[in-house]
């Protein structure tokens, strides 16, 4: 009898049993199937959608605001208008539409402005707003709706106006002109030409160098480069556009070659003269960050020797031109990098805040100007292990200095106010993500236009004086209806075991970690860049997310080499580019096989320009890894690339030769094992088409076969739709050889 009963009960538990296991995975399997219902509802990326030149990208990135000072008054600039925001309730108040500005100044037909996003507003205390046309620039009374002031405009190149005397300064037809408020021009060159360039960015853009013109602080001296290339070689550049094709050469310094010679001139507007400075002979010299004393008198100068190893900051008198003297000088055994000029304090001309890595980061060091203009008293005014990363300006009423460093994190930018007096920082912002702020004329506001990994974006207004945040903008997500990836950071040890390096990984759609994935490693890893920063999505690129879509793990590192980690992680690859960032590269592949879910079998690496140089040298050197690779504009042989990005990294072939024959890969070409496309700007100007060429060459010679593309026309990146071509093909490849 017990023993019946005994199995009685058990028969009833089991029933129970069975009855709340089967409601259990009737409902693992409701969750899972109404899982897969909505993922099943959301959106498939195209690359219209994740690429700059799709035709729904700008709907596909977060709601931003597009703002400008007027004074300490923030304007909101919109396509319809322009408004003043209360900084306290984020309240808009109408300025002017965009339509009164057209109806005020008699505009119609083609000559009408469209939208205000360029609108400026150059007077804190007068309602005038600078707008321009393809024909004139205008100052217009917003209060009583009248054109104060207008200038022809039509046909200026390189163009840089100036509100103290309402000048402007630009290039026409090669030659540097200057036309006053008056209206009345002045050319002020006659030899210019594609030799000898004028009011232009020379150098090739290097040493932080953006533009050729430079106005004093009153407006009435205008400091110009001149740059002499007669002796640079062409680089023979083809257009294919027309009927035969034709030469259209590019003057082009090729590291260890002839460069060229770059003077400083002054230009006195009220006297009609032009001045140049007395520098020392321009040859194999470097001529940067030009800068003016508060009282329009002095021009400043960084003087950098060709072998970037030894800077100079040198006084001139900008009205006779001659060399008043050396006010500091800084030397590397490596190099040294001019990249900000000097910035005096609007509260005492007497002083100016430099920056220099002399101490092995980016810092900020107060120069006090003694007795004479070339005796200054040097001290350091920021310290830590950490880098300013930009000087958004000055709080006058504070007596600080405004900078935006990734104290808080090597991958973030955060905004912090320091005390000239003191050193003491005060952080302004919350402390996480990357912070983008500007600074409101007298520096009594912020505007804050930041984001987070897991925050689109916000716009923040922040009261200095009080201390008060006010959030002007939390954008929604745009992502919100679409099947996106999980985006996650971390970090590895580098090759030499100690230093810590930042990853991106972008793991597939619908991630499950008991299958394994192809993985592509994304790379760059060259100077003056990075991948890896604490913004939305942590900085990843909507490639990422399209192959994410596709089935593919992506993997993105910041090796040894690249920015905004002090100067002994910077200079770490000198005279050996590529292998110091191989090897830190490699690091990562240790970690990916150490995933479950990562194929080791199906292991594929692109890059482009640098990242492209990385891909071919990581397939080349470890073509055990790496299945499949996409490599962009790649640079083959230093000994083909500029002279001051080349010789800072790699110094010159004739004095690192040894260098150069480790790095080239064209000495590589046989090495190569895996599916290779090499993709080119058949007219890329930065690097040129002679790298590429060449490789093919070589890998033909050694019986290897990678495949190539060009695009015609186009130089370093792809322009516009062509781009969302371009990574159509990029796909392509691996879905072809990869996946």
């Amino acid at each position: 009898m017990e023993e019946k009963e005994d199995n009685m009960m058990r028969i009833k538990v089991n029933r129970a049993c069975h009855s709340r296991m089967t409601m259990i995975l009737l409902f693992i399997l409701t969750g899972m199937l109404t899982t897969t219902i909505a993922n099943a509802q959301k959106k498939e990326f195209t690359l219209e959608d994740l690429n700059y030149g799709g035709t729904r990208y700008f709907q596909m990135i977060p709601e931003n605001r597009y703002t400008t000072w007027w004074g300490d008054v923030l304007v909101n600039l919109d396509a319809l208008g322009c408004a003043s925001v209360d900084p306290k309730t984020g309240k808009e108040t109408k300025l002017f539409s965009t339509e009164d500005i057209n109806a005020w100044a008699g505009l119609t037909d083609s000559l009408r402005i469209y939208h205000m996003y360029y609108a400026e507003f150059p007077y804190p205390n007068e309602p005038l707003v600078l707008v321009q046309n393809q024909q004139e620039r205008m100052l217009i009374n917003f209060k009583d709706g009248t054109v104060a002031w207008r200038q022809s405009c039509q046909d200026e190149q390189n163009e840089e106006w100036v509100k103290e005397s309402r000048a402007v300064a630009f290039v026409k037809d090669n030659q540097l002109h200057v036309t006053t408020a008056d209206g009345n021009t002045r050319q002020l060159t006659t030899d210019g030409s594609r030799e000898i360039v004028y009011g232009q960015s020379v150098h090739r853009d290097e040493f932080g160098i953006e533009k050729g013109t430079f106005w004093s602080p009153d407006g009435k001296r205008l400091a110009f480069y001149r740059m002499d290339q007669s002796m640079v070689t062409d680089y023979p550049q083809v257009n294919i556009d027309t009927r035969i094709a034709t030469c259209e050469p590019d003057k082009y310094p090729m590291a260890g070659e002839t460069s060229h010679k770059v003077t400083v001139g002054v230009y006195d507007i009220e006297k009609g003269t032009i001045t140049y400075m007395n520098t020392c002979d321009p040859t194999d010299m470097y001529f940067t960050n030009i800068a003016w004393s508060p009282d329009s008198r002095k021009l400043y100068i960084q003087e950098l020797n060709r072998d970037q190893n030894d800077c100079r900051l040198q006084c001139y008198d900008a009205t006779t031109g001659e060399n008043i003297g050396q006010l500091y000088r800084e030397t590397d055994e490596k190099y040294v990098e001019p990249l900000h000029p000097i910035a005096f304090l609007p509260w005492d001309d007497s002083k100016f805040i430099m920056q220099s890595q002399k101490d092995g980061y980016n810092h900020l060091y107060l120069c006090t100007i003694n007795k004479t203009p070339t005796d200054i008293t040097v001290k350091q005014l920021t310290s830590g292990t950490w880098v300013v990363l930009d000087v958004l300006g000055f709080d006058t009423k504070g007596k600080a200095v405004i900078i935006s460093s990734n104290e808080c994190n090597p991958i973030q930018a955060n905004t912090y106010s320091v005390e000239v007096a003191t050193g003491k920082r005060q952080l302004l912002d919350n402390g996480r993500g990357w912070h983008n702020a500007t600074l409101s004329g007298c520096g009594n506001f912020i505007v804050d236009n930041y984001s987070e990994p897991d925050v689109p974006r916000k716009i923040d207004i922040y009261d200095i004086r009080k201390k008060k945040t006010f959030n002007w903008l939390t954008a929604a997500n745009p992502w919100a209806e679409y099947n996106a990836p999980e985006f996650s950071c971390g970090t590895i040890k580098a090759a030499d075991g100690i230093t810590d390096l930042y990853y991106r990984m972008v793991k597939p759609v619908d991630f499950d970690p008991a299958k394994k994935y192809p993985t592509v490693v994304y790379v760059y890893g060259g100077p003056h860049a990075h991948n890896v920063h604490a913004s939305w999505h942590y900085y990843s690129r909507g490639w990422e997310t399209y192959m994410a879509q596709k089935g593919y793990l992506l993997f993105i590192l910041d090796n040894r080499g690249s920015e905004h980690r002090g100067k002994e992680f910077e200079q770490a690859t000198f005279r050996q580019l590529g292998q110091i960032e191989t090897q830190d590269q490699m690091k990562g592949i240790e970690y990916l096989k150490s995933l479950p879910y990562v194929d080791t079998d199906r292991i594929g690496v692109h890059g482009w320009s640098f990242g492209g140089f990385m891909t071919i040298t990581m397939m080349t050197t470890h073509p055990e890894v790496f299945k499949v690779g996409v490599a962009g504009g790649p640079v083959i042989d230093w000994k083909w690339y500029e002279v001051m990005y080349g010789e800072r990294y790699m110094d010159t072939p004739q004095t690192n030769p040894e260098g150069y024959e480790k790095t080239s890969l064209i000495n590589k070409a046989a090495d190569l094992e895996g599916k290779l496309q090499i993709i080119t700007g058949y007219n890329d100007k930065t690097v040129v088409p002679q790298h590429c060429l060449s490789f093919i060459e070589a890998c033909i010679e050694a019986g290897t076969h990678p495949d190539f593309f060009v695009y015609p026309g186009e130089p370093h990146n792809m322009r516009g739709h062509q781009s969302v071509h371009l990574h159509e093909r990029i796909t392509q490849y691996f879905e072809d050889y990869l996946k």
